[in-house]
This record gives C-alpha cells, structure tokens and sequence, in this order.
C-alpha cells in the first residue's frame, strides 16, 4: 500500500491547532515543585511558628537563630536540586527518543513532541510506539504491549489494527496514521510507561520518612506537656518559661535529615550524570548499591556489540553466490545488528524479488523470505536443526559455536512457512559465521563485582556453547552453559537450575523475566543490563533496569540508569556511589536521632523533676551546628566504601537510642549539680552542653571512622569553634554562655564518662553486626 505522509502545510495545521504530542511528563521535577517542596514542610513550618514567637516575645534575634536553620535548609535543597535539574533536562534534550514520520514524501526523523495528530509514523523492529495510531502498512508487523496490557505474546498487527504509545515492535515494520497524541494517547491516560524523575522505592528515604512520623506523633504529644511544666514552675515569668520550652521543642526536631538524604541522592545523579551515566529515577543509586545478583545480556555488555561477518561455511562455486544473494536479500528486509554486519560484507550482491516474509523475531530466532524460486530460512542452528541434530553441519556448527563465536545456518524449502511454522522439508546449504569482540574492560568489571559479593548470571539468546566460551574469556568459572529451552517453569525447578548454572543460552524474552522474578522471590535484589528491545519487558521487572545508550528506544524508555557512552565499565563506579550515599546516611541519621532521643528525654525527665529546661534557643542552635548540623553536611557528602548491609533502620536505633539515653543521663547529673549549688538556668545550662559536647564530639569520633586527616580536622574545627563561643565574651554573651568553674569538674568527668560509654555502645553495636 502506498503510505501518503502529511504535507508542511498539513503539520502546520495541526500544531496550531495544539494536536502534538506533548505531555506533562518532565524529565524533572519543576521550579514551583522544588520550591514548594523545600520550604512548605512540616519542619520548617514548626520552626518558622517557633522563631516568630521566640521573637515576638523574646524581642531578641539571638535566640531565634535556630530559624537561619530553617533557611539554610532551605536554600541549599533548592540550589543543589535547581542544579541538578538544568543538568538532567540538558541531558534528556540530549538523548531524547526520536520518532520516523513520513512529511511531503520523505522519511524525517523528529523529536517524538513534535509528531503531530495524522502523521504517519514509520515502525522498525526495536521502536518503540509514541503515539496511538491504525495500522496503515503491515510486513508482518508484531507489536508486544505487555507494558501496557499485560499480554506477554506479541500481536500481529495488520492494516486497520490499532497500535498504542507505550507498545514496541518486536518483529516485522509497518506503519501507522497517528490518531491520539500527547494527554489523549493511550500510555498517558493510564501512565504506565516510564516516567522520568519518579522516585522508585527507597529503603533510605521509607526509614527517614518512618521516623519522622514517630517524631511527630512524639512532638505533639510532649511538646504541650513541655509548656505547660515550664509555666507551672513561674508563672510570674512566662515570658522565660516560653523561650526555654522552645529551646526543648526546637532539639527535637530533625530539621537537617531530610536536606540531607535528598541532597546526597541529587549529588549522586549529577556525579554519575558526569561519568555518562544518566539517572532516570534517584533511588535507583541507592537500589543498585543494595543489589546482590546481576543479570547480563552477552551482546553489548560483555561484548563491543559491534557485530562483523567472518565466513560463510559449507558452501562453495556457484551455490555460494546463491546464498550470498539470499542473504543479500534477507539482510535488506530489516535492521538490526547482525543484517548490518552482512550487508556491510555482502551488500553489493543483487537481492532476489521477495514474494513472502517471515520476519525475524527474539521468540522464534529465525526468519524467512520466499522468492519465485524458493523459501529461504536463517537463523539459530539449534531451532533450524530442531529433530535433525544427526546432520553434519550441526556438529560442524556447535564445533565453531565452541569457539565463542555467532553461528547462523542458512536452509531453503520448497514450500513457505505457514503461521510461523517451520516447514517439514528444509535442507542445510550454509554456515554464516559471525563474531563479537569482547570488551576490554569486562574482566576487571566482573572481578570487582564479584569481589563485592555480587552474584553474576549471563542470559543471552545465542548459543550456549557461543555464551559459555564468550563467559570463559572474561574471566567467569564456567563449565558450560545451560541451555534454556529446557528451562523448567515450575518456580521450585527454576530456583534449583538458577542455583546451579551461571551462564544461559537461547534464552526467550518472557524467560529472561522468570528468570528476574525467581531469584526475586528468594529476597535478591535483582539488577539486569540490556540493550535490545527483548530486554525490555525483562528490565522493566527488575529491581534495577540498566540500559545501553545505543540500545532500543524502548529499552532506554524502560530502565532506570542508562550508560550513556555504553560503557560497562562504568557499573562499578554506580555501585561505588550507592553505597557511599548509603553508608554516609546511616552516619548522620545517628546523630540527628541521638539529637532526638536526649532532647525527648531532657524534656520529660525536668517537667517530671519541675526543674527549668536548662538550654536557650540560641544554645541549643550551637550545640546543633557543631555537633550534628556541620559535621553532618561534610560527613553526608565524604567518601565511604562500606558494603552494604541491609537493617538501616535497626541498626541506626540500635545505636542513638542508647547514646541518646547517656547523654540525657549525663546532662541531668551535672544539671542538678549546678541547681544544687546555687547556679543560676544560664551557668548551669553552660555546665551542661560542656558534657553534651564532649559526648558528641565522641560520637562523631565513633561515626567518622575510619578516621581521616579531614575527619579529624572537621571534628577538630567543630570542638575548637564550641570552645571559641564559651570563652570569647562577645560570643558568650550573645549565645547566652557562662561558664562557671564550680560545676566545671563535673561536667568534664561527665563528659568523660558519657564518652567511655558511647564507646562502649559503638563496639557492641559493631560486632551485632
């Protein structure tokens, strides 16, 4: 059928009337969505109601400091997110999908918004569909809309048939008149394709979010209670009653802990975003650093994925310009890698006149064209020679699989396959012999993850002979490679063949994500690499999808991290970056919940005791700063390669609430000491945060380690500045410091002791674990 595309005049048309295919779905969040979420949150709220009363009552900008918190907070989430938006919009401009459409009878390819309502779209095998549209040319066009529908088999589409945005061509080419675009396409209404900048599932960021509900529920209920204890004990000086009792809410909350857990994630994506590696959904750093097996496609991966023609076997003399033509022929019919490669070495060879087509697809592994003068089939030696294993030319073929390179066979029949069924008499006329080159550095990337405990699994749909030798070469312990057309479906059976093979051949697509799903159901954590369009479905399921920038379209549309310069090599730097956002969040999540511990304790055990809460605001905001807040940001952002270990959660209260415990315990003894000798709120306060920060600064010590030059200068710096503060009188007087030398023995052997104990909690913690 002849195609008639739009004309310029046509497209003009509709963009003016608004029919392109546009939609709400960003590559990143927008500008009022980061502002919004960082300044309109429950903690900068609650700060901001705590700063204006401190204000409004205390009359003094000091005691209010905690609010520049709140604004810091703020400013620094929204530069850091702001620049981590320019980038990932600059990079999906850059590596944006494209879409085929046929404009005043050319071929043009266009950026995928700017496809415009009656198009006629152009489909090729490994596209994936950007807009709905009816089938106006079909050669043998199938289309795979699991993604959309859920139907594992693809479809054949044939003209009139509909095809949606979302689906992927997994056999045959076509085309389709665009009937739907943008928020009226199908993929749009019910949102199932991949969406950009949407937040996958985090074990970090539910663990913060779990605790800040508890936070909460915690502050609204001890934070009345906290008020009225300090009014009850002086009426008559309220106005005290309620700046001290600020001082006591403000240390319960975590207002630094959610900055910083997003901001390490967005300085992840942008350092990966620098190594060519671009980050589709933030979590999913964290994600590949909690994976423990690793699925690999051969081709691409482990492989340059550049295919080249080497020999043409069996076959010599006339005959062997025959079957040069017929592969001229059915080279031509579509593209992919291994047509590239032969028509390169046999183009300039005249095609046949094709009658009749089979196209290739990933389930068959074969495809066929008839001529006026026969059938021609090529494909897999194991599926050509399916029943007749006895011939000699597939001993011949397993011999040079053997040697890990490609083999294809070549037959020809007198009759056509009929509704994809081989036909019964098909005789061998010729080898064609194909060949990768392994990449260099896929050796040491398999070392490396390997020696981080993570379990490799090859899947690919050649030849488990061509897999296994290509698997032996870099540097995996294979004895051979299990051939999945005999891989079970029982999930029992499967889990049992998993466990015992590492390397599988002609491997299906719906396979591949069985394979995903099993070693899911034993608790892995599954990461899969790909590039063809029969990866798709199977990255999709995995936990995390990594994609090869010279992949399919809908490969790319599916996964969570994509190599942009198509580098395996690069994994282990994303591997690296997890765990060190991981590791490094776990540090300061300690400190903000030991914050949170000794400041719910403190508040409980002076209410309970009817004794003033001995910190002003302003002292407390010091004691944050040095303590949590500035070690925290540099501690967050600092290198770390700890393994990961799942139990964040269990792990960080394992460890703060104890800590937390001794630090109220030490602060209440030397506090009632103070009281006991006459010293008024302020000295004894003073008195008080000397112990707390000595026991702080210890904590850091534990958490910094293994320590550093610059973790010791940081902690240095910290308690030299809180030391600055006590005694430099213009500082003193403005954080409202005085110390007093009666009470200072006690607050240093307090301080002291507390330091022993948390040491003592930090060993015991690390060997549970």
């Amino acid at each position: 059928m002849t195609i008639v595309g739009l004309t310029s005049t046509e497209v003009a048309a509709q963009v003016a009337a608004g029919q392109v295919n546009t939609s709400s779905a960003r590559s990143s969040r927008s500008v009022g969505d980061i502002l919004r979420g960082n300044i309109f949150t429950l903690f900068n709220g609650l700060l901001l109601s705590l700063a204006t009363i401190v204000i409004v009552i205390d009359r003094s900008p000091f005691n209010a400091l905690f609010g520049i918190v709140m604004v810091v907070n703020s400013g620094i989430g929204i530069f850091q997110e702001m620049k981590a938006k320019r980038l990932l919009d600059r990079l999906a401009i850059l590596h944006a999908p494209r879409a085929r459409v046929l404009r005043d009878g050319e071929t043009r390819e266009i950026a995928v918004e700017e496809v415009v309502l009656g198009d006629a779209l152009l489909l090729e095998l490994g596209d994936q569909v950007v807009a709905d549209g009816e089938v106006v040319d079909s050669s043998e066009l199938e289309i795979d809309e699991s993604l959309l529908t859920g139907e594992s088999d693809p479809v054949v589409k044939k003209q009139g048939d509909t095809v949606l945005s979302g689906s992927i061509v997994v056999a045959g080419a076509g085309a389709a008149q665009v009937t739907a675009v943008g928020e009226a396409s199908y993929a749009a209404k019910v949102a199932t394709h991949a969406k950009r900048f949407q937040r996958a599932h985090s074990e970090l960021l539910a663990s913060t979010n779990t605790v800040l509900k508890w936070i909460s529920w915690m502050l609204a209920i001890v934070g009345p209670v906290l008020v009225w204890g300090q009014l009850r004990l002086d009426t008559g000086q309220w106005r005290v009653a309620v700046i001290h009792a600020t001082a006591a809410i403000v240390g319960m909350i975590p207002e630094g802990l959610v900055l910083l857990t997003s901001m390490a994630f967005m300085l992840a994506t942008m350092t990966l975003a620098r190594r060519e590696v671009l980050v589709q959904q933030m979590p999913a750093v964290e994600g590949l650093a909690r994976v423990d097996t690793l699925l690999l496609d051969k081709t691409g991966t482990l492989t340059e994925g550049v295919i080249q023609f080497e020999d043409l076997v069996g076959v010599e003399g006339e005959e062997r310009d025959v079957i040069v033509r017929c592969l001229a022929t059915m080279a031509r019919r579509s593209k992919n890698p291994t047509n590239q490669a032969i028509i390169e070495a046999l183009g300039e060879a005249a095609p046949f006149e094709v009658i009749g087509e089979v196209p290739f697809s990933s389930a068959r592994k074969w495809s066929a064209v008839t001529t006026p003068q026969a059938t021609w089939l090529l494909g897999a030696p194991e599926m050509l020679f399916a029943g007749r294993t006895q011939e000699p030319m597939f001993a011949q073929a397993r011999g040079i699989a053997q040697e890990g390179k490609r083999v294809l066979v070549v037959m020809s029949a007198a009759q056509a396959p009929q509704e994809g069924v081989l036909p019964k008499e098909r005789q061998a006329r010729a080898l064609v012999v194909l060949s990768e080159s392994v990449r260099p550095d896929a050796r040491q990337t398999l070392g490396y993850f390997a020696e981080q405990g993570v379990d490799i699994k090859v899947i690919s749909g050649d030849s488990p002979l061509t897999v296994a030798a290509v698997a032996r070469r870099v540097g995996l312990d294979v004895d051979q490679a299990f051939d999945a057309r005999e891989l079970p479906e029982d999930p029992m059976a499967l889990a049992g063949v998993l466990a015992q093979y590492n390397v599988f051949g002609r491997v299906q697509p719906e396979q591949k994500r069985l394979i995903a799903r099993c070693l899911q159901g034993q608790g892995r954590v599954v990461a899969m690499t790909g590039d063809g369009v029969n990866d798709a479905m199977a990255l999709k399921d995995a936990d995390i999808g990594i994609a090869m920038n010279s992949g399919a379209t809908a490969t790319k549309a599916v996964a969570e991290l994509i190599l942009l310069d198509n580098q395996f090599a690069r994994l282990p730097k994303v591997l690296a970056e997890g765990r060190r956002v991981i590791a490094n969040i776990e540090r300061v999540a300690n400190l903000f919940l030991i914050k949170n511990v000794y400041s719910l304790t403190l508040a409980l055990a002076v209410t309970v005791a009817s004794l003033t809460y001995p910190y002003l605001p302003s002292q407390m905001t010091v004691i944050s700063a040095l303590t949590i807040g500035v070690p925290a940001f540099f501690l967050a952002l600092g290198p770390n390669t700890r393994i990961y270990r799942p139990g964040f959660l269990r792990r960080v209260l394992r460890f703060a609430i104890p800590v937390g415990f001794i630090c109220a315990v030490a602060m209440m003894v030397v506090y009632a000491q103070a009281r006991r000798a006459g010293l008024e709120v302020g000295q004894a306060g003073t008195s008080t945060s000397i112990a707390l920060v000595m026991i702080g600064m210890w904590v850091l010590v534990c958490l910094a380690r293994p320590l550093r030059g610059w973790k010791l200068g940081l902690i240095a710096a910290c308690a030299g500045a809180y030391v600055a503060v006590l005694f430099i009188p213009v500082l003193s007087t403005r954080f409202g410091y005085n110390v007093h030398l009666l009470t200072l023995p006690a607050a240093l052997i307090a301080g002291a002791a507390g330091a022993l104990a948390v040491e003592l909690i930090w060993s015991r913690t690390r060997a549970l674990t």
